[in-house]
C-alpha cells in the first residue's frame, strides 16, 4: 500500500521523469550508435549491393548463433551474480569472483573456436547451394572467441554500473566499424566480409578491456580452481543461453531458408527490412535492461507494485517510441533510397508493415520483464521458444504466398502472437492487470500507426503525403501534450531557456 501511496501526487511526476530520463539517455546512445550504422550501411549498400549485404547477414548470424550456444550465458548471469557481492560488500570475494569470470570467459571462447572449426563444413552445405565455403565459416572462430572474452569484460562494467563505458565501447564499436569495414570493400568487396568481422570483433574486445582492466587488472596468480566457483553462475546462466540458441537458430534458419529458396538479394533486402524496423527501433527499448529491469526486480514480490511499475514504464514507452514508429512507415520511402540506395526500394512495403509489429513490442516487452524479475528461467526460455517456432513457421509461410512483403507481414503477427501469449500468461500467472491509463494510450497512439500504414496505399502522390503528414503530426503532438502534463520537463527546459 505504501508503494502506491508513493506514486500519487507528485511522486507520480517524479516517477514518469524518471523513466524519462533514463530511456532518454540510453536512447540517445543507441540513437548516435544508429546515426553511425546508417552512416555505414549507406557506404555498405553502394559496395556490396543487396547480395553482399545479404551475405554479410548471413555471416554475422553464424557468429551469432556460435556465440550464443557456446557461451553459457555468462553476460548475463556474471551481472547478478557479481552485482550482489559488491552490494553486500564483500570487495574480496568480488575481486576472486572476477577472476572465475575471466576464466570461464576464456574457456567459451576456447569452446567457441573448436566448434567454429568443427561445424565449419557443415554450415556450408546447410546455407550455400553453390560453392564451398566452409574456409570463410572456420575463419570467423576468432571472431566467436573474441565475442566471449567481450561477454565476461563487459559483465564486470554492468556490475559496477560503468554504463557510461558501455556506452562509450558501444560508440566507439560502431565508429570503428565504419572506418575499417568501407576501405576494406571498397578493395576486396565481398571478399572483405569475413576480415571486417574479425577485426570489429577484435576492437571492441580492446576497447572494453581498456575500461575493465582499469577496474581490475588482469592477475594470473590464484587463477587455480576459479572455474569450480563459478558453477551456479553456469547453471544460471543455462536458460539464457538456451533461449539464445533459439532466437539465433531461428534467424539462421530464416535466412538459409531466404537464401536457398530465394537468393542472396532476396535475403539482403529482407536483413535491411528487418534490420531498419526492428533491429534498430528495437534499440530503443535498451533503457529497460539497463534502468527498468532492476527496479522491476526490486519489487517483484508486490503484485500491486509490479503493476504499478509496468505499467508506468508501458506508458512512457508508448509516448515516447509510438510517435518516432508512425513517423518511420510514413518516411520510409524516402528514408531507404537516401540511407541505402535506389537497389532497395523493393524492401520498403516489407519494411512497413513490419514496423507495425514494434507497437504490439511496446506493449509486450514490459510485461515479459516480470518472469525474468521473479527468476522463472524455464518459463522465459519456453514463452520465447514458442515465440521463434511461430516466427519461424509465419515467415515461410509468409514468403511462399506473398514473397517479401509477406515476411513483412509474418513479423507483425509473430508479435501479435508474443503480446497475446505474455500478457495472457502474466494474467493468469502473475496476476498482471494493464491499466486504463495504458488502453487509453495504446487505442490512440496505436490507431494512429496503423492509419498511417493504411494511408500508404493512397495511390494519390500528394493526398498520401498529406495524411501522413497529419497523423506524424497528430502522434507527435498527442504524445508531447501528454508528456508535458505528467511530468516537469518542460518547466525545467523553460527554465534553462530563460537562463540562457
Amino acid at each position: 500500500m505504501r508503494f502506491f501511496i508513493k506514486y500519487m501526487g507528485k511522486e507520480c511526476d517524479e516517477s514518469y521523469s524518471h523513466v524519462l530520463k533514463y530511456t532518454g539517455i540510453f536512447g540517445g546512445v543507441q540513437g548516435l550508435n544508429i546515426l553511425m550504422s546508417l552512416v555505414r550501411n549507406k557506404f555498405i549498400a553502394i559496395l556490396l549491393g543487396p547480395g553482399g549485404m545479404g551475405l554479410a547477414s548471413l555471416f554475422n548470424t553464424t557468429v551469432s548463433l556460435i556465440s550464443q550456444a557456446t557461451g553459457l550465458g555468462l553476460s548475463v548471469s556474471a551481472v547478478k551474480s557479481l552485482s550482489e557481492m559488491l552490494e553486500n560488500g564483500d570487495s574480496e570475494r568480488a575481486k576472486h569472483f572476477v577472476k572465475t569470470i575471466r576464466g570461464w570467459s576464456m574457456l567459451t571462447a576456447l569452446i567457441g573456436m573448436l566448434v567454429c572449426f568443427a561445424v565449419g563444413p557443415l554450415l556450408s552445405n546447410a546455407t550455400f547451394t553453390w560453392g564451398d565455403h566452409s574456409l570463410h565459416f572456420i575463419l570467423l572462430a576468432p571472431a566467436v572467441g573474441m565475442i566471449a572474452i567481450t561477454g565476461g569484460e563487459t559483465a564486470i562494467l554492468k556490475s559496477h554500473r560503468k554504463l557510461g563505458a558501455v556506452a562509450i565501447v558501444q560508440i566507439l564499436s560502431v565508429l570503428a566499424s565504419l572506418l575499417i569495414s568501407v576501405p576494406i570493400y571498397y578493395f576486396f568487396w565481398q571478399a572483405g566480409i569475413v576480415p571486417v568481422i574479425v577485426l570489429m570483433a577484435f576492437v571492441t574486445m580492446c576497447a572494453t578491456l581498456r575500461y575493465s582492466l582499469k577496474l581490475y587488472p588482469l592477475q594470473l596468480r590464484g587463477a587455480r580452481g576459479v572455474l569450480g566457483d563459478g558453477m551456479d553462475m553456469v547453471r544460471l546462466g543455462v536458460a539464457f543461453t538456451l533461449a539464445g540458441i533459439v532466437g539465433s537458430g531461428a534467424e539462421m534458419l530464416i535466412r538459409s531458408y531466404l537464401n536457398v529458396n530465394g537468393d542472396l538479394t532476396v535475403l539482403g533486402l529482407y536483413n535491411v527490412g528487418y534490420m531498419l524496423t526492428i533491429t534498430y527501433a528495437g534499440m530503443v527499448f535498451s533503457a529497460m535492461e539497463s534502468d527498468y529491469y532492476p527496479r522491476l526486480s526490486a519489487v517483484n514480490s508486490d503484485v500491486e507494485a509490479t503493476n504499478l511499475t509496468v505499467n508506468r514504464q508501458m506508458e512512457v514507452s508508448l509516448l515516447i517510441i509510438s510517435p518516432m514508429l508512425t513517423a518511420l512507415i510514413v518516411l520510409l520511402p524516402v528514408l531507404i533510397p537516401l540511407l541505402f540506395s535506389s537497389e532497395f526500394v523493393a524492401v520498403i512495403a516489407m519494411a512497413q508493415v513490419s514496423v507495425l509489429a514494434m507497437f504490439f513490442k511496446v506493449l509486450t516487452l514490459p510485461v515479459a520483464y516480470i518472469t525474468l524479475a521473479r527468476g522463472k528461467s524455464l518459463i522465459y526460455l519456453l514463452l520465447e521458444t514458442s515465440y521463434f517456432v511461430v516466427f519461424v513457421l509465419l515467415i515461410i509461410f509468409g514468403y511462399e504466398q506473398w514473397g517479401l512483403w509477406g515476411t513483412g507481414l509474418a513479423i507483425t503477427l509473430a508479435h501479435v502472437f508474443d503480446y497475446l501469449a505474455i500478457n495472457l500468461f502474466a494474467y493468469t500467472k502473475y496476476g498482471y492487470r494493464v491499466s486504463a491509463t495504458v488502453v487509453r494510450y495504446a487505442v490512440v497512439l496505436v490507431s494512429l500507426g496503423f492509419l498511417a500504414y493504411a494511408s500508404t496505399f493512397i495511390t494519390n502522390g500528394l493526398l498520401r503525403w498529406i495524411c501522413g503528414g497529419l497523423l506524424m503530426v497528430a502522434s507527435t503532438i498527442y504524445s508531447l501534450q501528454i508528456l508535458r502534463q505528467k511530468t516537469r520537463l518542460w518547466e525545467a527546459l523553460t527554465r534553462r531557456l530563460h537562463k540562457g
